[in-house]
């Protein structure tokens, strides 16, 4: 846990972008904090993407600013880039180069490159140097790329929904070297996805990107402390679910519903037992939950934002 006084890695302020009509970002704001996992979530087409190019200076905001390691990545992107380890669900990279060659091209852009290192991570990432990238399959062609995106040990990490598309086991094993390069390395990693439950295992902090706006930013175990699920239980079937203090969203029909509720779980619970329902179960909502929850609008009087 970093000290409240330490400087963000990113700043993000009142960000916005518009793409003809379409509203891309609407006044999102964010830090992202030193040696610290920041996911971002939402569904395909939210902004994330977007949000990155903001990143890496591919795009030059249009309202509000932003700063990677204290630099406007439009004014100085050569500076920034040197410092910044990208990968996307793209994965472009020369099909016809080996995976040894595509590490002594990507080396001789980067006089930080650490050699040793790029040989270590190539063998814990199980991939064959003599290998063309033409021939790589989704999983190893995402692993070559962590591997060139890590091996000059940039302070930030960007990833893309790094693991769209791959198997569960592929999954696993990059979100392993993310979990072991912050931990062992000190990393800052934006880790953007539309699999919350990945995020969920990683992060530290989550922004939650509905629509180009921020609809929740807050720690993981800030989530997990204000954040509960109740199985709630009536005498008699209900038409519709009772406004009650703290209830975000309800799923369900007749006498059952599943209720997610944010802030003071006492007085959710009160509330919920004094319009007549009977708690049956509670648990810590997922990320999923909570996502769904957050996006599909507030309920008495509780703020989504």
């Amino acid at each position: 846990m970093n000290e409240q006084g330490t400087e963000p890695i990113i700043a993000v302020r009142n960000l916005s972008c518009h793409f003809g009509k379409k509203v891309a970002l609407d006044g999102v704001s964010f830090e992202v904090r030193p040696g610290r996992v920041f996911g971002l979530v939402g569904e395909n087409g939210a902004g994330k993407t977007t949000l990155m190019k903001h990143l890496l200076g591919a795009l030059t905001p249009q309202q509000g600013s932003v700063h990677v390691l204290g630099i406007e990545p439009t004014r100085n992107p050569a500076t920034l880039l040197s410092k910044i380890g990208y990968v996307s669900e793209d994965r472009d990279m020369p099909r016809w180069m080996r995976i040894k060659e595509l590490l002594r091209y990507t080396q001789a852009f980067y006089p930080d490159w650490d050699q040793a290192y790029a040989e270590r991570m190539l063998g814990q990432l199980r991939l064959d140097p003599n290998a063309k990238i033409r021939a790589l399959s989704r999983g190893e062609l995402a692993k070559a790329g962590l591997l060139v995106a890590l091996s000059h040990k940039p302070p930030v990490l960007l990833l893309d929904e790094p693991s769209s598309g791959l198997d569960a086991v592929a999954r696993r094993e990059i979100l392993a070297v993310v979990i072991r390069s912050v931990a062992e390395e000190g990393r800052t990693v934006v880790f953007s996805s539309h699999l919350l439950d990945e995020v969920e295992r990683v992060a530290d902090d989550v922004a939650m990107i509905h629509a180009g706006k921020l609809a929740l930013l807050m720690s993981m175990d800030e989530i997990r402390a204000t954040h509960h699920r109740r199985i709630v239980e009536f005498g008699k079937d209900l038409d519709a679910f009772p406004e009650a203090f703290g209830v975000i969203h309800v799923e369900g029909e007749g006498r059952e519903w599943a209720v997610v509720s944010h802030g003071d779980a006492a007085a959710t619970r009160q509330a919920l037992e004094a319009i007549g329902g009977k708690i049956i179960e509670e648990s810590t909502p997922s990320l999923d939950a909570v996502f769904v929850a957050r996006v599909t609008g507030a309920r008495s009087g509780e703020a989504v934002a």
